[in-house]
């Protein structure tokens, strides 16, 4: 094997690309400032139990493992950095307060998350700590999909659902509570067969209500079929409630709820959303909210989030147009210095051409050149092409 190959599902990113990435990180974590987020810088190695602690199973399936060679101990290269940021938040700010933060870098999975995924997605995304109730969730919600358009990305549908269904039917049935797992499997995937066939036996209304769920998708009207055929539990009630409220606050093409969506039901207690575009079979933003994170941490906090991975908006993107830059000649003229030096303070690009040798680039066009004039030295610029 040629030793310049790299491993299945990570690649690096050329110039072009990588440009439009770092443009995106820009824009976005200048949208999240505007919301007043703080920015933090969570570490890519944790001890094992730090980084697991609180997340669902399929963090810990996604999680590199190794042995720190100072202590012995087993760490884990991040698959997430939400926990990250939840352990800063509870140990190291220790606010009282509301708080919000976000955060930008990269993630290492032990294999890809969705159809094309990349093992090495640039996860960037914000959350607030403190804070119970369904405002938060609003501002979480308006924030991403504020970010999307910041970035340029349109015809957005945004996916609701909520954990708090399932956990209600679930609480109600002692069977169903023993079936968990299962009835969690097969709500993900839809099979009717296996739920009709795993159910048996649940108390009537709950296996009616378990049943309904998979057909229970569609725009904000679902919500009132769901009124009528699910039990009329506080939990559930709570749950359809802030359901319809964050459809009408969300401002994208298209609002969908699906209430057999479980992605997340183990790391979630509440509202989860995603966000889909056309071009892409994955979401291109998750979130909700992960009250019982922190516990773990010995700090209870509410809290509430989403995360977004710029690689994959950057695929949704047109290519970025080349920028116009000057072409300089090497010299240690002081003249020549000294306009160069102007040129870029005002934010000009202006590239030498180095003696014998030329210079190739993606990301750039050369349509103008530093000419230095014959009577007095100066340096002036011509375009390409003119005398």
């Amino acid at each position: 094997m040629p030793n310049w190959l790299l491993p299945e599902f990570i690649a690096d990113v050329l110039p072009s690309e990588a440009r439009k990435m770092e443009d995106l990180r820009r824009k976005i974590l200048d949208e999240f400032r505007s919301y007043g987020y703080e920015l933090v810088i969570p570490p890519m190695l944790e001890y094992l139990e730090s980084l697991l602690t609180g997340v669902g199973q399929d963090t810990e399936i996604y999680t590199f493992k190794l042995i720190d060679q100072l202590s012995g101990r087993t760490m884990g290269i991040r698959a997430d950095m939400t926990t990250q940021v939840a352990r800063i938040d509870a140990h190291l700010l220790n606010r009282n307060t509301v708080t919000r933060l976000c955060y930008a870098g990269s993630i290492l999975h032990t294999r890809p998350s969705g159809l094309q995924a990349t093992r090495e997605p640039l996860q960037i995304g914000a959350e607030i700590f403190g804070y119970p109730g369904i405002e938060a969730d609003a501002e979480i919600q308006s924030l991403a999909l504020a970010s999307l358009k910041a970035a340029g990305i349109s015809g957005v549908c945004l996916d609701l659902s909520h954990v708090g269904v399932l956990k209600a039917l679930i609480a109600s049935d002692p069977l169903a509570q023993i079936f968990e797992a299962q009835l969690f499997d097969l709500l993900e995937t839809k099979d009717m067969p296996g739920l009709i066939e795993l159910t048996k036996g649940f108390h009537e209304d709950t296996r009616t209500a378990l049943l309904a769920l998979p057909s229970m998708y569609g725009d904000v009207e679902i919500l009132k079929e769901a009124k009528k055929i699910l039990p009329d539990t506080e939990g559930i009630a709570k749950a359809l409630a802030e359901l319809e409220y964050l459809a009408g606050q969300a401002e994208c093409d298209r609002v969908t709820i699906d209430l057999a969506d479980m992605h997340g039901y183990h790391y979630h207690s509440g509202v989860m959303f995603a966000a889909y575009v056309p071009g892409l079979p994955n979401a291109i933003a998750r979130g909700g909210r992960y009250d019982h994170v922190a516990e773990a941490f010995g700090r209870s906090r509410p809290a509430t989030g989403f995360s977004m991975d710029l690689r994959e908006l950057a695929r949704v993107l047109p290519a970025a147009e080349k920028r116009h830059v000057i072409l300089a000649p090497w010299s240690d003229d002081e003249k020549l210095c000294r306009k160069i030096g102007e040129l870029r303070q005002s934010g000009e690009i202006v590239v030498y051409e180095l003696p014998n040798s030329r210079s190739e680039h993606d990301e750039f066009v050369c349509d103008r050149f530093l000419v230095q004039e014959a009577d007095n030295g100066d340096w002036i610029l011509k375009t390409a092409g003119n005398e």
